[in-house]
Formats: structure tokens, sequence, C-alpha cells
């Protein structure tokens, strides 16, 4: 059973079947949010990804960065990530249409990060989340 079902602009539903959602800056000691540590907080969590389920494949959605005008320190402007990092896995019909429906589906590990710790469903998730290219991504396997 799903926790919840998105629509993605291609017209396919895909059901999230697990996630884990965290404060994007939580635990941050000292410094402050830029394009340093960001991109470091990005490959962290997608490499916690693929060590959390190695057997799929991990897409990440490139996140928004917002710049806000706070001056700039020794490493560079404030550069600053949706405040919610999440990883999910979604599972959907098989991606090869020649598989039997009853005993193959498709599955993928998604990253991305978003402003509020809702869980995305339907129509209204992220667009950015809504336009990723399942068939290109997810890898087919057996239930």
């Amino acid at each position: 059973m799903s926790l919840s079902r998105i629509i993605l602009l291609s017209g396919r539903s895909i059901g999230l079947t697990e996630l884990r959602m965290s404060s994007t800056y939580g635990g941050m000691l000292e410094g402050y949010p830029c394009k340093f540590v960001n991109d470091m907080k990005v490959r962290g969590l997608q490499r916690e990804a693929e060590r959390a389920v190695p057997s799929l494949p991990v897409h990440l959605v490139p996140p928004s960065r917002a710049h806000p005008d706070q001056g700039a320190g020794a490493f560079g402007p404030v550069e600053v990530l949706p405040s919610v990092a999440c990883v999910g896995v979604f599972r959907s019909a098989a991606v090869a249409p020649e598989l039997d429906p009853v005993l193959r589906r498709s599955a993928l590990t998604v990253v991305w990060f978003q402003p509020v710790p809702d869980v995305p469903s339907g129509e209204d998730a992220d667009p950015a989340l809504r336009s990723m290219r399942w068939e290109d991504l997810a890898r087919d396997d057996e239930l």
C-alpha cells in the first residue's frame, strides 16, 4: 500500500512506498548555507539514498537554490536550499510493456528538497518532482 500517489506530467501514476524527511540544515553547528555546504549536503543525501536501497537506481531532483541578499562570507555568497530534504522510494507499473503486470513493477529511489514537511500527493506535488522521466530512470523488478 502506498503512502500517497503522484501523477507525473507524463500521466503515469507512481506510488510513494517509503519516505524519509529531515531538516536540510538540522545539525549545522557553524558556518552558513553557501554553495560549498549545499553541494556537500546534496551529495551526502544522494549517497545515503544509494546505500539505503542499493538494489534501486537513485535520481536527484535538482533543488532550487535561493540567493538572499545577505552579502558574502569566507565561503562566498549565502545560498539556501528548501528546508526539508526528502528521500522516497516510488513504485509503478513496469516500464517495459511486454512484462507481466501482475509479476513485475518498476521502482526508483528519489532525492528531492521541498519547502514544507508535507507528503507529496496527486497533481499538487512539486512540478520538479512530477517532471521526472520515469521510463528513463526507473528499473523494472520482479515482485
